[in-house]
């Protein structure tokens, strides 16, 4: 990263210039990829004050142009460093939105990994064939025997009569006929 201090009828002491490259080392948090940072401290008797300017240069990216005039030079560079620092925040968040990252990847992943047509012939439900078991009527009792000895909760069978009936267990451990 190139760094080029200007004063502008203003000369600046090595404290000022001290501060201005420990403010502009501080951009450096937000891992971009800055070119150069140019500062620009100038005074202006007309309007009483004194008027910093950063020009930031990220590559491939626009140019960030940060203006701030204060009666203190000091002030008006931690003022502008502020800004500088929220604009390539921004410019950081933007990037990496951890919301979309790898969205794409992954998507692109999966696709590569997966055959989709042998995953969505897994994901219906498979009707297998069987054939059907000819029911022959029985006893109420031989069912409630039956039903006692397998756990089951329930079980359907044609009575003598040729009706279908259900035999089930109900909570209160007796048994229900329907």
């Amino acid at each position: 990263m190139n760094i080029s201090l200007v004063g502008r009828h203003i000369e600046l002491s090595d404290a000022i210039k001290d501060h201005l490259m420990h403010s502009i080392d501080t951009l450096t948090k937000y891992h971009l990829d800055l070119i150069s940072v140019n500062a620009v401290a100038s005074a202006n008797e007309r309007k009483k004050g004194v008027t910093i300017e950063f020009t930031i240069n990220v590559a491939g990216k626009n140019t960030i142009v940060i203006t701030q005039r204060d009666d203190d030079l000091y002030a008006a560079i931690d003022i502008a460093i502020d800004r500088a620092q929220k604009a390539l925040r921004r410019l950081h968040d933007r990037l990496s939105d951890h919301k979309n990252e790898g969205l794409n990847e992954a998507k692109l992943a999966a696709s590569n990994s997966i055959d989709l047509h042998a995953a969505t012939e897994a994901m219906e439900d498979e009707i297998v064939p069987a054939e059907p078991i000819l029911f022959k009527p029985q006893e109420v009792a031989e069912i409630l025997e039956k039903l006692k000895e397998s756990g089951k909760v329930f079980e359907v069978f044609y009575d003598i009569d040729g009706k279908m009936r259900v035999l089930y267990k109900r909570s209160d451990g007796r048994f229900g006929l329907y």
